[in-house]
């Protein structure tokens, strides 16, 4: 029998509240203006409420089928073949999950087992580590310098073992808004192709870069046949509480994240994904048009800050900029966000929590520009006068 008097020893001991849940609290109690958690502050298309207001009314409130609704399936195959040029199997090789993150927990839990090292490029998001924490990994980390956070594959090479069972990729990268390059992808396959290895790969802001064309696993004819391509639905379509994403494997690995995803939520809410799959069939284009919107929030940014004294790091892609405030302060990063809440109210993140160790002297903070133009401004005006 369980007493009072009992110690509960932690699956995850070194784990507390996450800087984005710390982050976003602090601002609303001060009430500094909130460029922490990568969140939008305007509304979706009106459109898309609609039809999940329609879902909703007309009956579509029951169980859908474990991996995803047909109607669904089918536009999100669709979707792939349009941006991607890659025919998947709509019924064998696609599932939607409550949000991104919990493809993510699930695929690491389909695939690692007790003692399976699995590599990360830090920083990293902060879910992938205690993800294969509880799945029995441990995780062994390639460090990515700034400015322009690169993989270094030397590096990379010398931490493979018989061990090593999977690779979590990144791009376009949080928190860094670098993204890879085809020979990043290469890089990796060479690297992996002679040994048991799968890859991983969260590209929940793939619809979200400037410049060229985003590089994509979906777009590597060998490397495609032993990963797990992650996208969001809430990135995308700025939806970010609907908590939707979806992740496309081969059948067989398929078989195997399905194991995960029954148990862990079965399905997704079925007017949610009635609504995106008619908003899907309708506007084919929706997200064609995310990278010149957010370019422009990003200029609008960096435009305002191009004078002051932080230096701006260069932004590929995501919905976040790097700020290096070493002319400005000698405070760790952690406490120097404290400090622009307090006396600047503005609310940043932190990038050493992203790290397993953070580079010696770094002082870089992220800003999330996933905002309106005028909350946008206000931000950047009052940091401009540091």
């Amino acid at each position: 029998m369980v007493t009072s008097g009992s110690t509960l020893i932690s699956k995850l001991p070194s784990v507390g509240t996450t800087i984005f849940t710390k982050m976003s609290a602090l601002a609303a109690e001060k009430g500094a203006i909130n460029l922490s958690q990568g969140f939008p502050d305007f509304p979706p298309d009106a459109r898309l409420l609609e039809r999940a207001s329609r879902a909703i009314l007309t009956g579509n409130n029951q169980y859908a089928p474990m991996a995803v609704l047909p109607i669904l399936r089918e536009a999100i195959a669709n979707l792939i073949e349009r941006h991607y040029d890659r025919k998947v199997s709509a019924l064998n090789e696609i599932t939607v999950t409550s949000g991104a993150s919990e493809a993510i927990f699930d695929a690491i839990a389909a695939l690692v087992r007790d003692g399976d090292e699995v590599i990360l490029f830090d920083p990293a998001y902060d879910l992938y580590e205690p993800a294969v924490t509880l799945a029995g990994g441990i995780c062994r980390r390639v460090t990515l310098m700034a400015p322009d956070f690169r993989p270094d594959w030397q590096a990379f090479s010398k931490l493979l073992t018989d061990k090593t069972r999977l690779v979590i990729i990144n791009t376009p990268h949080n928190p860094t808004g670098s993204c890879w390059l085809a020979e990043d992808l290469e890089s990796l396959w060479q690297a992996i192709a002679s040994r048991d290895i799968y890859v991983l790969s969260d590209e929940v802001y793939e619809f979200i870069h400037f410049g060229e064309s985003a590089v994509s696993v979906h777009k590597h004819a060998e490397l495609l046949k032993r990963s797990l391509v992650v996208s969001s639905f809430g990135k995308s379509f700025h939806l970010t509480g609907w908590k939707v994403g979806y992740i496309v494997a081969p059948a067989d690995l398929t078989v195997e994240l399905r194991k995960v995803h029954q148990f862990v939520s079965f399905c997704t809410a079925t007017p949610l994904q009635q609504a995106l799959a008619e908003h899907l069939m309708a506007e084919p284009e929706a997200s064609a048009g995310l990278s010149g919107f957010y370019q422009q929030k990003r200029d609008v940014l960096r435009n305002a800050l191009a004078d002051s004294r932080f230096t701006l790091l260069p932004c590929s892609g995501t919905y976040f900029q790097l700020l290096d405030y070493s002319e400005i302060s000698d405070l760790d990063d952690v406490a120097f966000c404290e400090w622009l809440i307090d006396e600047v109210g503005v609310a940043a993140i932190p990038i050493s929590v992203f790290y397993q160790q953070p580079p010696k002297a770094q002082r870089i903070v992220r800003l999330c520009f996933a905002k309106e133009e005028k909350t946008l401004l206000e931000a950047v005006n009052r940091l401009a006068r540091l």
